[in-house]
Formats: C-alpha cells, sequence, structure tokens
C-alpha cells in the first residue's frame, strides 16, 4: 500500500470530485480509507462533489419518464431537463446517491455532512431561457433551456464553515436560479467552480479511467494551454472533465489531476503522480 505523505505537506484543500461511474461500481472500503489517510495527513480537508447521471437516469426511466439527451454545436451531450425531470434529477442526486455517500464516509469514520447547491444559495445559476442543439441530421435548432443552468455564482461560507468545524461537505450539483427555481448544473463543473472559489489547492475527478488518452496514449502532465489546444481531440464525459479543470485553474487552483478511482489507494497514488493526468497552470 502507497503511504508516502510527502506530497500532501503543502496541501491545504483538495475538492474531489466522485463520478458516477465510482458510485454505480460501489462506494469501496479502499476508497473510503485513502480519503481518511489524506484528511488524517497534516490536517487536509477534502470538499467532496458527486455525479450520479446513470442513476438519475434509470430511476427516470422506472417512474416512467423518459430521459432526453441533446448535444451542443461544440459537441457537449446534456440532459434535457423539463419541469418534472429536474425534480426527479433533485430527488436522486441530493436525496438518493448524496445520502448513499454519507453513510458510506461515516462507516469509515469520517465526519460527513451532505448538502446540495441549493443549501446556503451555495450554488446560484442562470436558467438556459434558449438552448442550441444539433439534431440527428446534423442541422443546428434552438429548444427552450428548460431548467438547465450554468453556474454564475459560488458562496463557500457553509462548505467553510463546516470545515472548520471538522467535517467533510458532501455536495450534489443542483443549484438555485434567480427565480428560486431548481436547476440541473454540470457536476464536472460544479467542482471546478466550488475548486475556484475556495482557492483549492488540488481538484481531483475520481472516473473509471486512468486520465486522458489521445490516441493509444494516456498522457501524464499537460498545461492549461495544451489542454485548450487538445480539447478538440477529447471525447464526451471527458471533455466536461478538461473544461473544468481549465476553469478551475484559472480561477486560481494549482492542479486539475483526472484519475482512475477504482484502483488502490486512488487519490493518494494521483497526489503522487503515479495515477491519473495532471493539468497544471504552465
Amino acid at each position: 500500500m502507497f503511504k508516502s505523505t510527502i506530497f500532501w505537506v503543502l496541501i491545504e484543500m483538495i475538492v474531489l470530485k466522485v463520478g458516477g461511474d465510482i458510485f454505480k461500481k460501489g462506494l469501496s472500503e479502499n476508497l473510503a480509507n485513502d480519503i481518511k489517510r489524506v484528511i488524517d495527513a497534516r490536517g487536509g480537508k477534502i470538499v467532496i462533489v458527486h455525479g450520479g447521471g446513470d442513476e438519475v437516469t434509470e430511476i427516470a426511466e422506472k417512474l416512467g419518464k423518459k430521459q432526453i439527451f441533446v448535444i451542443s454545436p461544440d459537441g457537449i451531450r446534456s440532459r434535457y431537463t423539463d419541469e418534472e425531470t429536474v425534480e426527479i434529477y433533485t430527488m436522486v442526486m441530493a436525496g438518493r446517491i448524496n445520502k448513499a455517500i454519507i453513510r458510506w464516509l461515516l462507516a469509515a469514520g469520517i465526519p460527513a455532512v451532505g448538502l446540495s447547491g441549493i443549501d446556503g444559495s451555495l450554488l446560484v445559476a442562470d436558467r438556459k431561457k434558449k438552448i442550441v442543439i444539433v439534431d440527428e441530421r446534423g442541422r443546428k435548432r434552438i429548444i427552450d433551456g428548460g431548467f438547465t443552468g450554468k453556474i454564475s455564482s459560488v458562496n463557500p461560507r457553509l462548505i467553510e464553515t463546516l470545515l472548520e468545524g471538522g467535517y467533510v461537505p458532501v455536495i450534489s450539483p443542483v443549484a438555485i436560479g434567480s427565480e428560486n427555481e431548481l436547476l440541473n448544473v454540470d457536476s464536472d463543473r460544479a467542482a471546478g467552480q466550488i475548486a475556484g472559489a475556495l482557492k483549492a489547492e488540488k481538484l481531483i475527478f475520481l472516473t473509471d479511467v486512468p486520465g486522458i488518452k489521445i490516441g493509444e496514449e494516456y498522457l501524464r502532465k499537460i498545461t492549461l494551454s495544451e489542454a485548450k489546444d487538445l480539447l478538440p481531440k477529447i471525447g464526451p464525459g471527458m471533455n466536461m472533465k478538461v473544461i473544468a479543470s481549465m476553469e478551475a485553474i484559472e480561477a486560481g487552483v494549482k492542479e486539475a489531476i483526472i484519475a482512475c478511482g477504482l484502483r488502490e489507494d486512488p487519490i493518494t497514488s494521483a497526489l503522487s503522480g503515479l495515477n491519473g493526468t495532471v493539468i497544471t497552470a504552465e
């Protein structure tokens, strides 16, 4: 087991994004123990943001609500969120998934508190009135934006209060709009925005693959400018993690790491450069 603490000495805060794939494949004791190890080392602080889109889709369709996904002209795939869908999305994200993660962390001796982005107006978003999509024939269309939002501000005060009290905040990606409506926001970008607002040292995305893959090669380390150049070559899903990483670094986060959360000691190995792709400012 990897136990070196040399890479943790200068780390004051980490924002950890736990992807829906990690939740779907089972929250492991190994991952929980690794989170605890990082918290215990030099008083490290961790904020967790989680995804869970596949779980939302599965439960929505069990409830008889077919889920629709759209593609933007930039190739970004997203859920079309009408009013009924945003209610299901909130129920699953802030309820079922969030509380499953809290229970898992508490069982490992980690004092976790579950939040959504609407608590304390933690995540405020602008509702997208209209969105441009590309249909099956490759034509651009403008449609109603539904209840999807783009984060406009992060209020980190509640997170900071919990951290000062020794708790680990676990945040689901549901935001509040200007008319107090619930909004679906991208979980990767939520993690990036939260990391930027907290001025975190590290932003770590745990997914089911070992980093960014170009051709047959997984990249070990790239700069912000290299990430921007490579973005058009990066496929759906991973491209949002890269965009979120770039936004976080531009907001002051020192490094973003996209790593595999299914291997042994995924966080400590990522911090040590042994797991994933590191994105840096320079």
